[in-house]
This record gives C-alpha cells, structure tokens and sequence, in this order.
C-alpha cells in the first residue's frame, strides 16, 4: 500500500486515564474540553475524539451531562470540526479480592444500550465502538460480541459512523466478522490503537500486520502512546493510513515538556508533510468518510 498522500489528523483530546494529576494541560470540564477542542481544530485537526470527566476528581466518567454541555460548547462556536465521541467507558472490570464472580471497586459495567445513549441524542458524526476485551494493569476491559453487535446495531440505527477500535490482531478478526455480518456499514473505519498494556506494541511490524487484516475498502488511522506518538503518526502515514495524537495517548511534545493539544497536533501537522503529504479539513475529511452532520 503507498504512502497517503491526503492525510486527515484525529486530536483525542482527554481519554479516561489518570493523567490528570501529571500535567495541568489535560482538560477536564466541559468547557475545557471544548477550548481544547477549538485549539486542536485550529492547528489542523480534522477530528476530535472526546471522552469526559469528573469536574471533582478528574476521573473518566460517561455522564452525559458533561458530554451535553462539551458538544454544545463545540458547536455553538460553528467551529468546523468532526465530532466523535468515546463509547469505551462502561467496559472496565475488576474481579473483587476475595470473590472474583463480582466487581471491585473502581470498575464500571454498563448495559451496551447505557453505552451509547449519549451518542444517540447528541448525534455526532463518529463514535469510537472498541472491538476489544483485553488486559489493562489493573483488571479488564470488556466488549463481549454480543454487546458489540447490539452497540453497533444502536449506532448505525442513529447514523452515525462507529470507529472500530482495534488493539492487537484478534480485534481486526472479530470486526471483520461484525462488517461480514451486516452490523457495521460499508466502508468501515478502524482505528489501530498501538503500545496499550496489553494491546500490539508500538512498532512498525504490529501496525502493518494489523493493516493487512484491514478490508480493501477500510479507513484506518493509527496511533502509538507516550514517545511512539509521532514516530508512529509518520509510520502510519507512510503505510497508506491516517494519524491520531492528542492528550488521551501522550503527555509530551519532547523529553520533559508537557503539550498541550494544539501543539500535538501542530507537531504531527509537521511531521505529515515533511513526509510530502497533504493535511485535510474538516470537510474534506467528511467527504472521503461519507460522513454528513447531525446537527
């Protein structure tokens, strides 16, 4: 596959880990998020990926109250971005101490209808559907078939288009067989998620052999966490896909220097054209992914 020569940039602004006590530019409130938003789309990012948090504690959460007044703030601003928005909380499972059948505290399982009840009011354009049950350091993350196909079902139903989240080879198997069966729309974006305990590493041999999983019609985009951030956002423009960074994946715009958004997505702008490729907008963005606005 050639390089891509028109490049979209995915910002995934704030995710769900506890980051928050690390750097005082991962946003939190709603209106930070926004603002972060604004900034990233500002410097050259196509998409934002948006999780929410607790106002108190800084924790990922999956209230939709925050989710409603983030999106609003977004939108009231006629900033021209495309908005897609985490499906991920409500998979996270760890087994009690001392009774491994019930959850400890600290997880959170919802329904996969609770899942997405955020995505089917607010309507944006994309929302993340992460094709996994995997390892994380302290438990498990959870997205049984079952739950995926009813999930996805639920998406396509309110037209929106689900990012296939995929973290090792067996991910892209089990969302090939969703797309075989009819529960996700032709043509699928994917997204490889690489150097996640305990997903694919980040290196160029993983993120290739998940991209030659992919279907010929896939959009796909990549992504390495913490120092394989823009090594891999060039890996994976050079492998004929597209490029995610932001403040959910790594801290850092170098050794000892906390980034903010904006300046990720300035520095992998960079690091995609000096390859000699193209960066598109918003609307170019929407046209290549048969994308339209649900607002």
């Amino acid at each position: 596959m050639p390089i891509n020569n028109d490049v979209f940039i995915t910002c995934a602004l704030t995710g769900a880990s506890d980051t928050t006590g690390k750097s005082p530019h991962v946003p939190v409130t709603p209106r930070q998020i926004a603002e972060s938003a604004i900034a990233a789309a500002g410097a050259g990012a196509a998409i934002v990926h948006i999780h929410v948090r607790d106002i108190e504690t800084g924790r990922g959460n999956r209230d939709r109250d925050c989710f409603r007044e983030a999106v609003a703030r977004i939108r009231d601003t006629d900033t021209d971005i495309v908005i897609n928005l985490t499906t991920g909380m409500g998979g996270d499972y760890t087994p009690d101490a001392d009774d491994p059948g019930r959850a400890a505290e600290g997880s959170d399982m919802a329904s996969p209808e609770e899942r997405v009840l955020h995505v089917e009011e607010l309507l944006p354009e994309i929302c993340s559907l992460d094709v996994a049950t995997m390892n994380f350091p302290d438990g498990a993350f959870m997205n049984v078939p079952a739950h995926l196909r009813t999930m996805a079902d639920r998406i396509g139903a309110a037209g929106v288009k689900p990012e296939l989240e995929c973290f090792d080879l067996g991910h892209v198997r089990l969302a090939n067989q969703l797309i075989a069966e009819g529960h996700i729309e032709e043509p699928p974006l994917f997204q490889i998620c690489l150097g996640v305990p305990w997903g694919a590493p980040s290196d160029p041999e993983s993120l290739i052999a998940m991209r030659n999983l992919l279907p010929d019609n896939a959009h796909w985009s990549a992504f390495g966490i913490g120092r394989m951030q823009m090594p891999m956002a060039a890996q994976a423009a050079i492998a004929g896909g597209n490029v995610r960074v932001g403040l959910e994946d790594n801290l850092y715009l170098d050794r000892g220097v906390l980034a903010t958004n904006e300046q990720l997505v300035e520095r992998a702008v960079g690091v995609v054209e000096r390859l000699g490729c193209n960066i598109l907008g918003p609307a170019e963005t929407r046209q290549r992914l048969g994308l339209s606005r649900q607002h």
